[in-house]
């Protein structure tokens, strides 16, 4: 079974770069047709989508985030890494990583405060 863990910081200052790191366990992230996607949610808020990285490598990121939103992998490590700069109190959230095929596999989630 496929298990996602999220590690980081839980505290960002305004203006810093949140980085946050996806541990797989049970699977591979170059599995073929398994994408990695970071997806966050504000509280109170739905769910946004945030970019994801594929089996391949390729990464394709929101409109919206794509200026300050960095996704990178270490397969070596099975990794995968979120990084968002230029952060705001906008960008407090539970960020979870979501992987598979269709999002299969969720992360529990770490919630992120953005605060001085």
């Amino acid at each position: 079974q496929v298990q996602l863990q999220e590690s980081g910081p839980g505290l960002v200052k305004p203006s810093q770069t949140l980085s946050l790191t996806c541990t797989v366990s049970g699977g591979s992230i170059t599995t073929n047709g398994y994408y990695w996607n970071w997806i966050r949610q504000p509280t109170g808020k739905g769910l946004e989508w945030m970019g994801n990285i594929a089996y391949s490598g390729s990464t394709y990121y929101s409109p919206s985030l794509k200026s300050r939103t960095s996704i990178s992998r270490d397969t070596s490590k099975n990794q995968i890494t979120l990084e968002l700069s230029s952060v705001t109190r906008e960008d407090t959230a539970v960020y979870y990583c979501v992987g598979g095929r269709a999002r299969d596999y969720w992360g529990q989630g770490t919630q992120v405060t953005v605060s001085s």
